[in-house]
Protein backbone atom coordinates (compact mmCIF):
# COMPACT_ATOMS: atom_id res chain seq x y z
CA UNK A 1 0.00 0.00 0.00
CA UNK A 2 2.71 2.62 1.09
CA UNK A 3 4.72 1.49 -2.51
CA UNK A 4 1.04 2.79 -4.34
CA UNK A 5 0.95 6.29 -2.64
CA UNK A 6 4.78 6.85 -2.46
CA UNK A 7 6.75 4.83 -5.09
CA UNK A 8 9.78 6.50 -3.99
CA UNK A 9 10.54 7.91 -0.84
CA UNK A 10 13.70 8.97 -1.50
CA UNK A 11 13.04 10.63 -4.36
CA UNK A 12 10.26 13.27 -3.11
CA UNK A 13 12.17 14.98 -0.60
CA UNK A 14 15.21 15.05 -3.22
CA UNK A 15 12.89 16.68 -5.90
CA UNK A 16 11.48 19.03 -3.22
CA UNK A 17 14.63 20.30 -2.49
CA UNK A 18 15.91 20.70 -5.79
CA UNK A 19 12.19 22.86 -6.52
CA UNK A 20 13.34 24.74 -3.89
CA UNK A 21 16.45 25.61 -4.47
CA UNK A 22 15.55 26.15 -8.82
CA UNK A 23 12.93 28.84 -7.29
CA UNK A 24 15.46 30.32 -4.18
CA UNK A 25 12.56 30.29 -1.91
CA UNK A 26 11.47 28.03 1.31
CA UNK A 27 8.53 30.44 1.51
CA UNK A 28 5.30 27.92 2.51
CA UNK A 29 3.92 27.63 -0.73
CA UNK A 30 7.22 26.69 -2.56
CA UNK A 31 7.81 24.36 0.09
CA UNK A 32 3.87 23.04 -0.45
CA UNK A 33 4.49 22.91 -4.31
CA UNK A 34 7.91 21.36 -3.84
CA UNK A 35 5.94 18.30 -1.49
CA UNK A 36 3.67 18.29 -4.37
CA UNK A 37 5.59 18.01 -7.33
CA UNK A 38 8.33 15.65 -5.04
CA UNK A 39 5.28 13.28 -4.68
CA UNK A 40 3.36 13.52 -8.15
CA UNK A 41 6.33 13.11 -10.09
CA UNK A 42 7.40 9.62 -9.13
CA UNK A 43 4.11 8.45 -8.90
CA UNK A 44 3.25 9.61 -12.48
CA UNK A 45 6.47 8.28 -14.13
CA UNK A 46 6.21 4.78 -12.38
CA UNK A 47 5.05 2.89 -15.27
CA UNK A 48 8.11 4.13 -16.70
CA UNK A 49 10.38 2.65 -14.23
CA UNK A 50 11.80 -0.85 -15.23
CA UNK A 51 12.79 -1.65 -11.97
CA UNK A 52 12.27 -0.43 -7.91
CA UNK A 53 14.92 1.59 -7.23
CA UNK A 54 16.45 0.41 -3.46
CA UNK A 55 19.19 2.44 -1.49
CA UNK A 56 21.41 -0.05 0.32
CA UNK A 57 23.43 2.59 2.02
CA UNK A 58 21.88 5.93 2.59
CA UNK A 59 25.14 6.79 4.48
CA UNK A 60 26.73 5.85 1.13
CA UNK A 61 24.85 8.13 -0.64
CA UNK A 62 25.12 11.15 1.28
CA UNK A 63 29.04 10.71 0.98
CA UNK A 64 29.04 10.05 -2.64
CA UNK A 65 26.83 13.06 -3.29
CA UNK A 66 29.65 15.43 -1.20
CA UNK A 67 32.41 13.17 -3.28
CA UNK A 68 30.57 14.38 -6.61
CA UNK A 69 29.98 17.70 -5.56
CA UNK A 70 34.18 18.12 -4.74
CA UNK A 71 34.90 16.23 -7.77
CA UNK A 72 32.78 18.84 -9.83
CA UNK A 73 34.28 21.99 -7.93
CA UNK A 74 38.19 20.50 -8.39
CA UNK A 75 37.54 19.37 -12.74
CA UNK A 76 35.38 23.32 -12.67
CA UNK A 77 39.04 25.14 -11.85
CA UNK A 78 40.79 22.27 -13.34
CA UNK A 79 39.05 23.52 -16.62
CA UNK A 80 38.77 26.92 -16.12
CA UNK A 81 43.27 26.77 -15.89
CA UNK A 82 43.21 24.47 -18.99
CA UNK A 83 41.19 27.51 -20.90
CA UNK A 84 43.74 30.19 -19.50
CA UNK A 85 46.66 28.52 -20.32
CA UNK A 86 45.19 27.63 -23.44
CA UNK A 87 44.72 24.51 -26.19
CA UNK A 88 48.23 23.44 -26.73
CA UNK A 89 48.61 22.01 -23.64
CA UNK A 90 45.46 19.54 -23.81
CA UNK A 91 45.71 15.90 -23.92
CA UNK A 92 42.77 14.51 -24.78
CA UNK A 93 42.15 10.66 -24.95
CA UNK A 94 39.39 8.03 -24.75
CA UNK A 95 39.62 5.40 -22.11
CA UNK A 96 37.32 2.00 -21.98
CA UNK A 97 36.23 1.50 -18.36
CA UNK A 98 35.81 -1.97 -17.37
CA UNK A 99 31.93 -2.18 -15.45
CA UNK A 100 31.01 -4.35 -12.17
CA UNK A 101 27.84 -2.44 -11.96
CA UNK A 102 24.71 -4.51 -13.73
CA UNK A 103 21.77 -2.51 -12.90
CA UNK A 104 20.23 -0.08 -16.00
CA UNK A 105 19.83 2.66 -12.90
CA UNK A 106 23.47 2.25 -11.06
CA UNK A 107 24.54 2.38 -15.19
CA UNK A 108 23.12 4.93 -16.00
CA UNK A 109 23.85 6.99 -13.01
CA UNK A 110 27.60 6.73 -13.55
CA UNK A 111 26.95 7.52 -16.73
CA UNK A 112 25.74 10.88 -15.84
CA UNK A 113 28.09 11.64 -12.66
CA UNK A 114 30.78 11.42 -15.26
CA UNK A 115 29.24 13.34 -17.86
CA UNK A 116 28.38 15.76 -15.11
CA UNK A 117 31.96 16.26 -13.96
CA UNK A 118 33.63 18.96 -16.11
CA UNK A 119 36.07 17.77 -18.55
CA UNK A 120 35.13 13.77 -18.88
CA UNK A 121 31.91 12.79 -21.35
CA UNK A 122 30.86 9.36 -21.17
CA UNK A 123 30.95 8.49 -25.03
CA UNK A 124 29.16 4.71 -25.39
CA UNK A 125 27.92 2.05 -23.55
CA UNK A 126 28.80 -1.60 -25.10
CA UNK A 127 26.14 -3.48 -25.94
CA UNK A 128 26.76 -5.92 -23.42
CA UNK A 129 26.56 -3.15 -21.02
CA UNK A 130 30.24 -4.79 -19.50
CA UNK A 131 32.31 -1.55 -20.65
CA UNK A 132 32.21 2.53 -20.91
CA UNK A 133 33.84 4.40 -23.37
CA UNK A 134 34.75 7.65 -21.79
CA UNK A 135 36.51 10.65 -23.14
CA UNK A 136 38.42 12.75 -20.82
CA UNK A 137 39.28 16.46 -21.65
CA UNK A 138 42.82 16.62 -20.32
CA UNK A 139 44.82 13.52 -18.77
CA UNK A 140 48.31 12.20 -18.51
CA UNK A 141 47.55 9.18 -16.79
CA UNK A 142 44.42 6.90 -18.64
CA UNK A 143 44.73 4.02 -16.17
CA UNK A 144 44.86 6.11 -13.61
CA UNK A 145 41.32 7.89 -15.00
CA UNK A 146 39.88 4.48 -15.06
CA UNK A 147 41.09 4.08 -11.54
CA UNK A 148 39.58 6.99 -10.47
CA UNK A 149 36.27 6.62 -12.08
CA UNK A 150 36.14 2.73 -10.65
CA UNK A 151 36.94 3.85 -7.27
CA UNK A 152 35.36 7.71 -6.94
CA UNK A 153 32.39 6.86 -8.72
CA UNK A 154 31.36 2.89 -9.73
CA UNK A 155 32.35 1.23 -6.41
CA UNK A 156 30.11 3.56 -3.77
CA UNK A 157 27.28 3.17 -6.70
CA UNK A 158 27.52 -0.32 -6.82
CA UNK A 159 27.16 -0.07 -2.60
CA UNK A 160 24.23 2.16 -3.09
CA UNK A 161 22.21 0.50 -5.42
CA UNK A 162 23.31 -3.03 -5.90
CA UNK A 163 24.24 -4.20 -2.57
Amino acid sequence: MKRDWLPHPVLTPALALVWLLLNNSFAPGHIVLGLLLGWAIPLLTLPFWPERVRIYSLRRLIAFAGIFLYDVLIANLAVARLILVGPRTLRPVFVVVPLDLTSDLAISLLANTICLTPGTVSAHLSEDRRQLLVHALDCDDPQALVATIKTRFEAPLKEILEC
